[in-house]
């Protein structure tokens, strides 16, 4: 069994409209939220052995406070076909884990988390930002990963 963390980056701001999507950066409400699941991940004693992160401003920023916060050590991965991937190419990053990684948290964007998801479990579920899903598949192997062969087991928001 392998256990895949997908995680959506928190509110970003729009203030800067000469910013390209890829640079824009959390607001206060996102770093207040990506604190949140930091807290919430040292709570539950959640500790991914690899994070994969998309390259966007905003997901690297919602990356960092989440490991600073839960006092991650985990091993940090950043992956630029992360961003605007639907789940094909979501499939494609995650088949490439190494067989030795228990537990991944893969941080990224709507809507190919919420698409992903729903290829994972069969689950239509929302992905709001900051939204925290655990899955747990029924594979040995992340290169045997495949539709519908996993489990929704968690989806946490931080306004809960």
């Amino acid at each position: 069994m392998k256990t895949l963390y997908l995680l959506r980056h928190a509110k970003s701001s729009w203030k800067d409209e000469t910013l390209l999507d890829i640079e824009r950066p959390l607001n206060k409400r996102g770093r207040k939220a990506a604190e949140t699941v930091g807290r919430y991940l040292k709570k539950k004693k959640i500790v991914p052995d690899l994070v994969l992160c998309s390259t966007a401003v905003r997901a690297r920023e919602t990356t960092d406070i989440v490991m600073e916060t839960a006092e991650l050590s985990s091993q940090l991965r950043f992956d630029k076909r992360i961003y605007e991937a639907g789940p094909e190419r979501l499939l494609e990053v995650v088949h490439q884990i190494e067989k030795n990684k228990k537990a991944v948290l893969l941080v990224g964007h709507n809507p190919g988390l919420e698409d992903f998801l729903e290829f994972l479990t069969g689950t239509e579920k929302t992905m709001p930002t900051a939204t925290l899903a655990k899955i747990v598949l029924k594979v040995t192997n992340w290169a045997n990963v495949s539709e519908k062969c996993g489990t929704l087991e968690l989806r946490h928001k931080p306004k809960l």
